[in-house]
């Protein structure tokens, strides 16, 4: 009876190490993304018709995170949930480069979960 006692135990404590471990990797990841939107040089970032910078996007950004809460657990959670779009109007969320190129957040914030991911291998 102690060693299934002891062998369940050291199961679970493996199991929490390692989910404790990936929501590490998943937090740098987030973390990364918005320190991305926030360090684009002549970038406007736009939500609901309004133009921010970047460090006005990537407090935006951190306070979505947070108001999220548990729901967010990985980058993909970010992304689709905090942001892609205004939760109060749909709209999508916007980058336009300096030289006038417009994309969306997030294709921008997938393509830089990519090359954040290709860098790790």
């Amino acid at each position: 009876m102690k060693r299934i006692l002891l062998a369940t135990f050291v199961i679970m404590a493996m199991f929490a190490t390692a989910v404790g471990a990936q929501n590490d990797i998943e937090k740098k990841k987030i973390e990364f993304l918005i320190s991305s939107v926030q360090n684009l040089k002549g970038a406007i970032f736009i939500r609901n018709g309004s133009e921010y910078d970047g460090k006005k996007a990537a407090e935006h950004l951190r306070l979505k995170l947070k108001n999220a809460g548990s729901h967010v657990q990985t980058a993909d959670d970010f992304i689709k949930l905090c942001a892609s779009k205004s939760y109060i109007t749909g709209q999508p969320y916007l980058i336009k480069f300096p030289d006038g190129k417009t994309i969306t957040s997030e294709k921008y914030l997938r393509d830089k979960l990519k090359e954040y991911n290709s860098n790790l291998k």
